[in-house]
C-alpha cells in the first residue's frame, strides 16, 4: 500500500504532462522493431509528421515500424507507418508482436487482425512462438506493383532479382554470399528503381540447403532492418517460384530466425516476439510534433 508520500508523488504524475500524454509499446520481432500505440479508446490521429517525429531514435523512441491498434470488422484494425512518416500496407513482425498482445488481453489462442492488405489470421503456436498468415502473394507485375508489364521471376536489373507483393512490394536477389554485399549501398538504389513506382523493400538472400535461407533486409523508408517478416514471405515465395527451395523453408537474418510456409491458404510466417516496455509520450513532446 502506498504511504502518503509516495501517494502524493503518484498523483503528481498522474496530473502531468505523462498522464495526458500518449501511452506506448515498445515491441520487437528478432530485432526488428516497433512502437505500438492503441487507439482502441482514444481518439487521437498519428500524422506523418508525428510518426517520423517519434521514430528519431535520439529525438524521439526510435522504431522501424510504428503499428497503430483501433476497431476493426475483426478483433482490431492495424495501419502501419515506416520511420520516414510514409505508410506500409503490411508489417508481417509487428502484426505478430501485436497479435500476442491482444491473445494475452483477450486469452485467444486465434485472431483476425484487418490491414490495408485485408484480413489477416494470427494464431498462438506455443512456446512464445506467434504466426501471421500474410496472404497469398502477389504475382503479377500490375499487383506488385511495377511501372510495366513484365515477367515477376525474373526482372531486368543486374543480379535478375524476382518482383513479389506481400501488401508491400519486394526485390529479391539470390546471391553466393550475403556478407559481401553492402546494403547501405545496394539498398537505396533499388528501394528507388524506376522498376517500382511507390519504392520497394529490398532482400538479398542466401540459399544455404533446400529448406534454409540465410536473408538480408533493406526496407523502404527504413534502412538495413535486422528482420522483415514481409521480407521473408517475399524471400520463401521467391524461392520456390525458382526452384530452389520447397515452400516451407527456415530463414536465417540478423536478429533471428523465421519461418515460412507457403500453404494454399497464404504465406505463414512463424516467429518470437518480444514486449521491451511501455512508456507514454508527453504532451510536450506530441505538441512539438505538430
Amino acid at each position: 500500500m502506498l504511504d502518503m508520500l509516495h501517494w502524493a508523488v503518484y498523483m503528481r504524475l498522474m496530473c502531468s504532462d505523462l498522464a495526458i500524454g500518449l501511452p506506448f509499446m515498445k515491441m520487437h520481432g528478432l530485432g526488428n522493431d516497433f512502437v505500438v500505440v492503441d487507439m482502441r479508446a482514444q481518439k487521437r490521429e498519428i500524422s506523418p509528421k508525428m510518426a517520423k517525429g517519434i521514430s528519431h531514435r535520439q529525438f524521439g523512441v526510435g522504431f522501424d515500424q510504428l503499428a497503430v491498434i483501433s476497431e476493426g470488422s475483426g478483433d482490431a484494425h492495424l495501419t502501419f507507418f515506416n520511420a520516414d512518416g510514409s505508410t506500409a500496407g503490411a508489417c508481417g513482425n509487428a502484426t505478430r508482436c501485436v497479435a500476442r498482445f491482444l491473445m494475452e488481453e483477450s486469452g485467444k489462442t486465434d485472431l483476425l487482425l484487418s490491414t490495408e492488405r485485408g484480413d489477416l489470421a494470427a494464431r498462438d503456436m506455443g512456446d512464445g512462438l506467434t504466426a501471421v498468415n500474410m496472404g497469398h502473394p502477389q504475382l503479377d507485375w500490375q499487383d506488385v506493383p511495377l511501372a510495366q508489364e513484365m515477367d515477376t521471376l525474373r526482372l531486368p536489373i543486374a543480379g535478375e532479382p524476382t518482383a513479389t507483393g506481400m501488401g508491400n512490394p519486394h526485390c529479391t536477389f539470390f546471391v553466393e554470399d550475403v556478407a559481401r554485399i553492402v546494403l547501405e549501398d545496394f539498398g537505396p538504389g533499388i528501394e528507388n528503381h524506376p522498376l517500382y513506382p511507390e519504392r520497394t523493400n529490398v532482400q538479398i538472400a542466401q540459399i544455404i540447403g533446400p529448406d534454409h535461407i540465410r536473408m538480408r533486409v533493406w526496407e523502404r523508408g527504413v534502412g538495413v532492418t535486422l528482420a522483415s517478416g514481409s521480407s521473408s514471405c517475399a524471400t520463401g515465395v521467391a524461392a520456390a517460384r525458382r526452384g530452389l527451395t520447397g515452400r516451407k523453408v527456415r530463414i536465417d537474418l540478423d536478429g533471428g530466425t523465421l519461418h515460412v510456409d507457403w500453404r494454399d491458404d497464404g504465406v505463414w510466417m512463424t516467429g518470437p516476439t518480444t514486449h521491451v516496455f511501455s512508456g507514454t509520450l508527453t504532451q510536450e513532446f506530441l505538441e512539438s510534433l505538430k
